[in-house]
């Protein structure tokens, strides 16, 4: 995807005494430095969140009361996103333990919204999905533009993170939706949104569509698809899942995120070279 490059580049003169420039960093670069640059790591990472947070949260309100459970998921957000707020450039394992907290955050928001209001996916779907449109229209009718390349001020930075709740708890309701309301299961589900997620892959490369649209079509479709692979791994074989518990795959995709979230904090290969 095309990429925003902002500020002059530095003379590498060793008598250019701008180097020592000791002022704030601009706004702009700030902005830019907390969000990850598009990869190939960021969407294995993207998805092994998704999966994380659809097994952590069911683990969770199964083995403890769901409503300490839920506080918990709650508390982890709130903290995990202070952080994200408070640094001033873009932290690999701050930025994706924030990602993650959502995933499992938003797991908890929508399954309440149907087993404890007892409201149908179907009903649920389009709730967040009008909720993530209506994010959408005033983010852009704000800041004239959705790219997460142009996320230069703190305004844009809570319309993004806002819109990442919205995708999550929309995605987690889709991937229920069409393993128990459509009856298809989790791993018929699962290849579903392997499908559907490569539209926009395929439309951008081959046929031009819009980067943007693009980034957030795979954005949404990225949760019910780890959520789905997630369920099916550690569901029980009665509910046509695998049967190796939702503990043990939490704890599997922690140890992945673990060394993949850790390998871009050493290499750096999530951060324009500029930016380095």
């Amino acid at each position: 995807m095309s990429k925003f490059i902002p500020g002059r580049q530095l003379d590498n003169n060793p008598g250019d005494l701008s180097v020592l420039d000791t002022r704030p960093m601009p706004r702009v670069v700030q902005g830019l430095r907390k969000v990850p640059e598009i990869t190939i790591y960021f969407w294995i990472i993207k998805l092994l969140t998704t999966a994380m947070g659809e097994s952590t949260s069911d683990y969770l309100v199964h083995a403890i009361d769901p409503v300490i459970a839920v506080g918990l998921g709650g508390i982890g957000l709130l903290i995990a996103l202070i952080l994200q707020f408070y640094v001033r450039r873009y932290v690999a394992w701050i930025y994706w333990l924030a990602a993650l907290m959502v995933a499992v955050f938003g797991t908890m928001a929508a399954d309440a919204v149907h087993i404890v209001l007892g409201v149908p996916y179907v009903v649920s779907t389009v709730f967040f999905a009008i909720v993530l449109a209506i994010i959408f229209v005033v983010w852009y009718r704000s800041e004239k533009t959705l790219s997460i390349h142009s996320i230069t001020t703190r305004r844009r930075e809570l319309f993004y993170w806002a819109a990442i709740m919205a995708t999550f708890a929309l995605g987690t309701a889709t991937g229920d939706l069409t393993a128990f309301t459509f009856n298809l299961g989790f791993f018929p589900s699962a290849v579903l949104f392997m499908i559907v997620i490569a539209i926009p892959a395929i439309g951008y490369f081959l046929f031009g569509l819009n980067e943007i649209f693009a980034f957030w079509f795979a954005y949404i479709i990225t949760r019910p698809l780890g959520a789905s692979f997630a369920d099916w791994f550690g569901k029980p074989r009665d509910v046509r899942g695998l049967g190796l518990g939702d503990g043990v795959v939490s704890v599997v995709l922690a140890i992945l995120i673990i060394i993949f979230v850790g390998y871009l904090t050493v290499t750096r290969k999530d951060i324009k070279s500029d930016q380095q």
